[in-house]
């Protein structure tokens, strides 16, 4: 009886093994350069590094683009990809089915040093254009500026999600919310202590309150703050994102994201090490994630399992 017991529970220790082996890890690649923000499209992810903007799939570089400086996250609308060019001071479009530039948009870049968004939205592509307050509005059809819209100073950071552009203001503390229908603000409210990146989905807008170590959530009705989420001490750099029912954040300390459940407001699982700062987007097939100071990307397969 002892035999057909330890029989069973070497079978049964074999088969778990099986599974565990079967569980597809992590694939990391290394790029050289200064892999940083990055923008998905279909299997791939189009990445910002040194004088170019770069498509990496799982099987490596595909395709290189040349750019001054590109800086901030990027934006993928209609076959284009949309980058903010801080050297050259504008938007760069580039054709994504043929890896090459097609037109240079002198919007201007409130924040030179690189830390913004370029989002999609209502048919059109909005960057923070000025530091004095100025998000601008960009027409793909005609590669033209069609609105100049006043925001708080030191405006950087932008989202777009449930009909709106939501637009965070570290020097300010403040989200405002812009109605694409009026290109006016509707809607500001005060956040805590150096706001910085901004996602919206999974019933929310969510903000990273750098300076406080939190993750608010942006009720998208009210457009009030109505909950956050302590990840740790300080939550500098990094990249927000949603999706497969999370919010998934980028960190610099500690690891190398985190999950957070947007129903229960907790971080649901911490996930890698710390490999300093980077980016990170979400897509069906997998998280991908950047680590400039180690120059790799990083591919996380299945991502509604990895927050099990």
């Amino acid at each position: 009886m002892m035999r057909k017991l330890r029989i069973l529970a070497a079978v049964l220790a074999a088969g778990c093994a099986s599974i565990a082996a079967a569980e597809p890890a992590e694939q990391v690649i290394q790029v050289p350069g200064f892999a940083d923000f990055l923008a998905v499209d279909g299997d791939g992810i189009w990445v910002t590094n040194d004088g170019r903007v770069e498509r990496w799939t799982r099987q490596g570089r595909s395709v290189a683009v040349p750019v001054s400086r590109p800086c901030g996250a990027m934006a993928v609308l209609d076959g284009a990809l949309w980058v903010a060019d801080c050297k050259e001071g504008g938007l760069v479009r580039i054709d994504t089915a043929r890896g090459e530039r097609t037109a240079a948009i002198p919007t201007g870049i409130a924040n030179p040093k690189g830390e913004l968004n370029v989002v999609a939205g209502a048919g059109s592509i909005w960057v923070a254009s000025d530091q004095k307050g100025v998000v601008s509005r960009v027409d793909p059809a005609t590669n033209q500026v069609t609105a100049s819209i006043a925001v708080s100073p030191g405006t950087h950071y932008l989202a777009f999600g449930f009909g709106s552009v939501w637009a965070v203001s570290s020097e300010s503390a403040t989200i405002q919310r812009i109605d694409p229908a009026t290109d006016a603000v509707v809607k500001t409210i005060k956040l805590g202590k150096s706001p910085g990146f901004l996602a919206a989905g999974e019933g929310a807008v969510w903000v990273q309150e750098q300076g406080d170590g939190t993750v608010a959530r942006i009720d998208p009705e009210t457009g009030e703050v109505d909950g956050r989420v302590r990840i740790g001490e300080v939550l500098k750099y990094g990249d927000i994102d949603t999706g497969a029912g999370m919010v998934w954040l980028r960190t610099t300390e500690d690891q190398t994201f985190v999950a957070i459940d947007p129903r229960t407001m907790t971080v649901r699982k911490r996930v890698g090490k710390a490999e300093g700062s980077g980016a990170l987007r979400y897509s069906e097939a997998g998280l991908w994630t950047s680590a400039h100071d180690v120059h790799t990307l990083t591919w996380w397969p299945d991502p509604a399992k990895i927050a099990e």
